[in-house]
């Protein structure tokens, strides 16, 4: 439902967290963080809320709102959030994208976070030592990319080579000396020496599960390499099911999603996040 329905329902009056984005409905933060917060025993809830272009100016408002505790920003608000927020974490200044609110003081001050790094780099604890010092090839310039790069930077990988349809129109990334960006053309060349191959883009996302920024004639590229998706849904996605076909170690977005939720929680509550307990329901979910 929209901010509006939302705000004129029951459910605006109860204490709540809520995810703002556009689109939300397919959505599975509601899923994990009830799920996190049924284990608590909380009678609190998480919403997804469509957020309208026209609604932003209602959010200062209904930010103070005691019910609401905290909150999740999702495309395509990201960027624009931090106007509404009193302060923003390091992190999310550097990348410039908040997706995480935490109400804090007496005072309630809102306070931006960005968990996407802390959620990217979770799965590749046990790959830091091939990784530090190494090369990483990631497909994508967008929003999910910035976090990307930023985890890779602290991670301390030397080389980073963006994959873009148009490398001549991407300056964003100046201020990373690490990072070169080049065509869909050119990333072989890259490939031999890469430990690390990311794919930051919707492409094998449901219902588009059939396109791969990695064409099938290029599969060979893939083996031997650490080949890791942002994209959760489907659980294997085309790149992915190629990755795994030629021989590589593969990390889906699932566990990304549930450790960036993780980060979030801990913000929002001080309590441990039940990962057993979500990663049993989230995965239950696919296999429904």
């Amino acid at each position: 439902m929209t901010l509006s329905l939302f705000l004129e329902s029951d459910k605006a009056g109860t204490p709540h967290y809520a995810l703002f984005g556009n689109p939300v409905e397919h959505s599975l933060s509601p899923l994990m963080h009830n799920t996190a917060l049924d284990f608590y025993g909380s009678e609190a809830r998480y919403y997804a809320i469509e957020l309208q272009p026209d609604e932003l100016s209602r959010l200062a408002s209904y930010f103070n709102e005691d019910a609401f505790l905290g909150g999740n920003i999702t495309l395509p608000y990201k960027q624009v959030i931090a106007d509404y927020l009193d302060t923003v974490d390091s992190v999310a200044e550097s990348i410039g994208a908040v997706n995480t609110i935490v109400k804090k003081g007496e005072g309630v001050r809102l306070q931006g976070y960005n968990t996407d790094v802390h959620g990217f780099l979770a799965p590749l604890g046990d790959y830091v030592h091939q990784l530090q010092r190494n090369r990483a090839i990631v497909f994508g310039t967008g929003g999910a990319s910035r976090a990307v790069v930023t985890a890779l930077t602290e991670l301390g990988m030397d080389e980073l080579y963006l994959v873009s349809r148009n490398p001549g129109k991407v300056d964003s990334f100046n201020h990373y000396p690490a990072v070169s960006v080049i065509s869909y053309h050119e990333w072989t060349s890259y490939a031999e020496e890469s430990r690390l191959i990311v794919n930051t883009t919707p492409l094998g996302m449901d219902p588009r599960v059939d396109t791969s920024p990695v064409k099938e004639s290029d599969q060979e590229y893939l083996s031997g390499r650490i080949c890791y998706d942002v994209v959760y849904n489907p659980m294997k996605t085309k790149f992915l099911a190629l990755a795994e076909q030629a021989g590589a170690t593969t990390i889906g977005g699932l566990e990304m999603l549930i450790q960036q939720g993780s980060r979030s929680f801990e913000y929002w509550t001080g309590r441990s996040f039940p990962l057993d307990n979500v990663r049993k329901r989230l995965y239950a979910h696919f296999r429904q």
